[in-house]
């Protein structure tokens, strides 16, 4: 019987790693916007919540990027995926926790994301109306920190799984 490669496994790993990658890079352009608009207001000390998700973007990009290659050592390092899987759930459960079911309607919302993404600094104090401005651009934030969650847990579950099942060539005939 011919030995199987795991050729599936591993070009699925890549797809997941290009995953990783993106929703990494997205998360972190936005949050480096964020964090441009909110230094030009002179704000020396911008939310601690956003600076952890910057911090796990980053390892994302890097992590991802080590680990693209099909090689077979990276199949041995798939307990980091569950690190950034439990990683990027507490970004999005922090983030989320940040405004509930309110989104961009939320306090948090209106004194800080959208009243820096706005720059409305320039016109008044915190708690004017900020017409929605940057709300898109936050949930996009919340929308990728929740995929990479899910493209995380699938990539430790694609290799958890395949050590834990049996392949069919290494079955004992006897």
């Amino acid at each position: 019987m011919a030995q199987s490669t795991g050729h599936a496994s591993r070009g699925i790993s890549i797809f997941l790693r290009l995953g990783e990658l993106a929703c990494g890079a997205i998360v972190l352009g936005l949050l480096g916007r964020a964090f441009y608009l909110i230094g030009q207001a002179g704000v020396d000390d911008p939310n601690g919540r956003l600076i952890y998700a910057a911090v796990i973007a980053s390892l994302t990009i890097i992590q991802s990027l080590f680990f693209m290659p099909p090689l077979g050592y990276v199949f041995w390092f798939f307990p980091i995926d569950f690190f950034f899987f439990a990683a990027w759930l507490v970004v999005f459960c922090l983030l989320e926790t940040l405004t509930g079911v309110n989104t961009c309607n939320s306090d948090w919302y209106l004194t800080y994301w959208g009243y820096y993404w706005g720059r409305w600094y320039y016109v008044g104090d915190p708690g004017i109306n900020v017409n929605w401005t940057g709300c898109s651009a936050y949930r996009t934030v919340l929308a990728f920190s929740f995929v990479a969650m899910f493209v995380y847990l699938l990539s430790f579950l694609l290799v958890g799984c395949s050590l834990i099942i049996p392949r069919s060539d290494e079955t004992d005939p006897s």
